[in-house]
């Protein structure tokens, strides 16, 4: 008896061993606290190919807006829009990996090269995208978004997280389906389907991935690596800001020109210069001291990250229209075109009013005031130029950006006090 209970309890223990040593293989994956929050050479080398696929996004839009039908322009707005939300949530998804995960570990390197190459064949897909190439695009998006996570829960072993990445596995190839279905599909459809799997997507992040039983998973990687990600949305805006001055300056030095082309591409960087100078004064330069002081900095961080998402959107949306300057032969602007040269810089000052009530729990009335402003010129902007339009868009950043320099004049630095 003594015999089988000393084999019974050693066989427990060797499976407790193992079970333990299991755990602490998969800890050795998570990033920890004393982990450096810089970002690696490998996902600045990741950023590339993101500033390829913005790039090829903006050239690839640009057919559908010079087109003679108003629908057809429209449609392709929202075409648009689809493309850009599956480059941004597949970077956004790669820093919250890079956030959660040592991002030194081979392992991790791995999945970000992959995610590197998936996203440099999604940018050579975009321009046919809604043409006959959507199913290559949508194949790739959605692989690499479903094996990261199906890899990483093998790799978890019995680590708590394990659950959370199978539940987001499942709510990826739910929403991989649309992709897919919307890959195959043609016209009108594809718009549809796509649209669909986009808000499965957020949604169900937004959700935290319910699953029967499990309830919602609270996303905790900005306690974490909370400066890693703010570096991060910081470098994703500054690669939006850089790919609109590789946009307009590609198509000004392969195209003849002329005065009106000239001043667009002036023009075209100063909007450029006044969306980054009006990020940083102050509440982009003060977001790392903001972070520190939020009460909740997974909430906090969640909110910060939707507002670069508003202001990369705006500024590559700013990007299409500066594009539409340089390519149009009219002089009025269409209300799509409208849309895009003025919405732009709306959105961006919608986020960076946002960002600044993260950061001091205020919005400044310049921010108000600059969005009323382009919303009011948009009515008045369908018997001018494009170039016009876009001057004017550039005249209401110039507007906030002096109104920023004088408030701050002469005025001790603000420390950052995010509301709650």
């Amino acid at each position: 008896m003594s015999g089988s209970a000393g084999q019974l309890n050693g066989q427990m223990g060797s499976r407790f061993a193992g079970r333990r040593q299991a755990t602490g293989r998969a800890v050795g994956l998570l990033r920890r606290s004393g982990s450096m929050q810089q970002a690696t050479f490998v996902e600045l080398f990741f950023d590339l190919a993101v500033v390829f696929a913005f790039d090829r996004v903006v050239a690839g839009s640009l057919p559908g807006f010079l087109n003679e039908d108003p629908a057809q322009r429209w449609s392709n707005a929202g075409r648009t829009v689809l493309l850009l939300i599956a480059v941004m949530y597949l970077w956004t998804t790669t820093a919250y990996l890079t956030g959660r995960f040592e991002p030194h570990r081979p392992g991790t390197q791995v999945m970000l090269l992959l995610s590197t190459f998936a996203m440099m064949i999604m940018g050579t897909a975009v321009p046919g995208a809604f043409a006959g190439e959507g199913l290559v695009f949508a194949v790739v998006f959605v692989t690499v978004r479903v094996a990261r996570p199906a890899v990483i829960s093998l790799g978890l072993r019995s680590h708590r997280l394990r659950r959370l990445y199978w539940r987001v596995t499942a709510w990826l190839c739910l929403a991989g389906v649309f992709w897919v279905g919307g890959g195959v599909a043609v016209g009108a459809a594809q718009l549809v389907w796509w649209a669909v799997a986009a808000v499965v997507d957020l949604g169900s992040a937004r959700l935290g991935w319910p699953a029967p039983g499990l309830g919602r998973h609270r996303n905790t990687i900005w306690q974490l690596a909370g400066h890693h990600l703010v570096d991060r949305n910081q470098q994703l805006l500054m690669i939006a800001l850089g790919e609109s001055i590789l946009a307009v300056g590609i198509s000004y030095s392969t195209h003849s020109h002329d005065l009106y082309k000239t001043a667009g591409l002036v023009i075209a960087f100063a909007t450029t210069t006044l969306l980054w100078r009006v990020y940083f004064q102050k509440a982009g330069e003060l977001l790392p001291k903001a972070l520190d002081a939020a009460g909740d900095p997974a909430g906090w961080g969640r909110r910060v990250a939707f507002a670069h998402a508003l202001m990369v959107l705006g500024i590559v949306t700013t990007a299409i229209g500066h594009e539409i300057v340089q390519h149009s032969h009219t002089q009025v602007t269409h209300p799509s075109w409208r849309a895009t040269i003025l919405g732009g810089p709306a959105l961006f000052l919608v986020g960076r009013a946002r960002l600044e009530h993260l950061v001091f729990a205020r919005v400044s009335r310049r921010r108000i005031v600059g969005i009323a402003l382009v919303a009011a010129a948009a009515p008045l902007m369908g018997r001018v130029s494009p170039l016009a339009t876009a001057t004017t868009a550039a005249a209401v950043l110039l507007l906030i950006a002096l109104l920023d320099w004088r408030n701050a004049a002469g005025k001790p630095p603000e420390v950052p006090s995010p509301p709650g």
